[in-house]
């Protein structure tokens, strides 16, 4: 996979207009834009139409996390929309994902995600949650994404830090997408468990997700471009 596939800008704004900008910016430099649930609800389902209108891919952040038809229900919305990649969260369990998936028949160019651990996460956390005992992080993670294979998914959601085990667990074939990732020497603000895109790479992770890097850069073409470089070292 080239390195412009498989780079994600989140646009991760209160409003259309910021986003329409850092989109317009970057031009033909980007094609992967990942939309959340905070510019969703603010700028509702046109933004998304108007990105798959241009050409874009849009990856479609929602964490799914509620009955199985209302998950199935929101899947539907989604690929009707036009979304390469939707998310579920992985602890709602075997009957979520199933549904989420099977929702996701109808539209052959979108693939469901789980979300396994969100990055912000360490072991204390889980603990706080009643993943008790001397489970860690990481083995958490490989739990819940073998569930999510089980369940058909057609990968998950993790750190740059565990993309290396998740592909020994679930093979070649799986989208192993990687949040928290800056380049070296930058902060990786709230993530707990941060890499470099090419580090997430190197371990096996088929994309990498990138915001503040790009989109607060006083030129985010030139941002994105030390993203491309970082990965085809």
């Amino acid at each position: 996979m080239e390195p412009n596939s498989q780079i994600i800008v989140a646009l991760d704004f209160d409003n259309r207009r910021a986003a329409d900008e850092v989109v317009d910016r970057l031009g033909e430099e980007c094609r992967f834009y990942k939309v959340g649930l905070e510019l969703l609800t603010a700028a509702g389902p046109d933004l998304i139409q108007h990105l798959v209108a241009k050409g874009k891919e849009v990856f479609l952040d929602l964490k799914l996390f509620e009955i199985p038809n209302s998950v199935a229900g929101a899947v539907r919305a989604a690929g009707a929309l036009g979304v390469s990649m939707v998310t579920v969260h992985s602890m709602g369990g075997t009957g979520i994902m199933s549904a989420a998936v099977a929702a996701a028949r109808d539209f052959p160019h979108l693939r469901v995600l789980a979300l396994t651990v969100v990055t912000s996460m360490a072991s204390s956390d889980l603990a706080d949650i009643g993943v008790t005992g001397s489970t860690s992080t990481e083995e958490q993670v490989l739990r819940l994404a073998r569930l999510a294979a089980d369940a058909g998914c057609h990968g998950v959601i993790a750190s740059p830090q565990e993309a290396g085990p998740l592909r020994g667990v679930l093979g070649a074939g799986a989208l192993i997408v990687t949040p928290g990732v800056a380049l070296p020497g930058e902060s990786p603000g709230e993530h707990a468990r941060p890499g470099t895109p090419r580090a997430a790479v190197d371990a096996g992770a088929s994309h990498v997700v990138v915001g503040r890097t790009v989109t607060r850069a006083a030129d985010p073409a030139a941002a994105f471009r030390l993203v491309r470089a970082n990965l085809e070292k």
